[in-house]
């Protein structure tokens, strides 16, 4: 992109110099019309050449970007409320995986493995264990502070005994696992009401959760406060995933990889209370 405006700009100088050297009895206006078209390159060089310019365009770039994409985001989103009909009940028969023993603290990794198995993808929680990203900050407590990793990078401690300390994972590194077995076709929900996740749910596709494990809201002295790379983060050790299955009038089902339990059910108003707390926390695929 460098060289483009460099090579435009030395083109226009050049034309520009030749211009009064050969035409000199070319009209006024024209000289103009050149001079303004040689200071203008010049700016855009100088824009490119310069740190701070080039991070200037870039962001309005990005800004522009941005822009466009939530706006045909949210055409879509609308188109699709419009188009789908949302189901007054749905109950799906996906698959239930039990996270233990082998992963005591698995449960965001076993709740993807029934969903993507759902789908028929051919894996397991063992391997998706291995595959998700993991965050190595080191857990230091200092001074009456925490300070550890983030689980919105990757999966924090050890997934796999008790003995050591861990904590979990968040939508994004579940989404970047789930897009290597589904490429172009994950949709993060998360930030998104409950009634964007009945959209997929009415399409028969279960959707991945992060919630707590009394499906309740939370008192607050059940968090506490990490200093993390990403700077201060509430987190509560009753972080649980689980994979939605359905809803009716009155609750929630879902499978529960703790219990193992299919299908199990929660009052609607508690367990959407609890999922919010955990930040709308969501992750599925789109339809065919």
């Amino acid at each position: 992109m460098i060289a483009v405006f460099i090579l435009l700009g030395t083109v226009m100088l050049c034309f520009f110099i030749f211009s009064l050297y050969k035409f000199r009895s070319l009209k006024k206006w024209i000289y103009i019309v050149l001079f303004i078209n040689f200071i203008i390159y010049s700016f855009l060089i100088y824009m490119v050449l310069n740190e701070g310019g080039l991070k200037f365009i870039q962001q309005r770039f990005l800004d522009s970007n941005t822009k466009i994409e939530k706006a045909y985001a949210e055409k879509i989103s609308k188109r699709i409320v419009n188009v789908i009909p949302i189901k007054d009940r749905v109950l799906l028969d996906a698959p239930i995986i039990n996270q233990f023993p082998e992963l005591p603290r698995g449960c965001e990794v076993t709740s993807l493995a029934m969903l993507l198995q759902y789908k028929g993808i051919q894996t397991d929680k063992m391997e998706l264990a291995e595959k998700v990203k993991k965050d190595s900050t080191p857990l230091k407590k200092e001074n009456g502070m925490i300070y550890w990793g983030s689980p919105n990078n990757g999966f924090i401690g050890d997934m796999y005994s008790y003995s050591n300390p861990g904590y979990g994972v968040y939508h994004n590194p579940i989404k970047e696992l789930a897009e290597k077995f589904l490429p172009g076709q994950i949709v993060d929900l998360t930030g998104k009401d409950f009634e964007e996740l009945k959209i997929f749910l009415s399409q028969d596709i279960p959707v991945w959760i992060i919630i707590n494990t009394t499906y309740k809201k939370l008192p607050d002295n059940l968090f506490e406060t990490w200093q993390t790379p990403d700077g201060e983060l509430k987190i509560t050790y009753k972080e649980h995933s689980v994979l939605i299955t359905g809803y009716d009038e009155q609750n929630i089902y879902f499978n529960d990889p703790i219990s193992g339990e299919k299908n199990k059910k929660v009052i609607k108003e508690d367990f959407i209370e609890a999922w919010k707390q955990m930040g709308n926390q969501a992750v599925t695929y789109l339809p065919e």
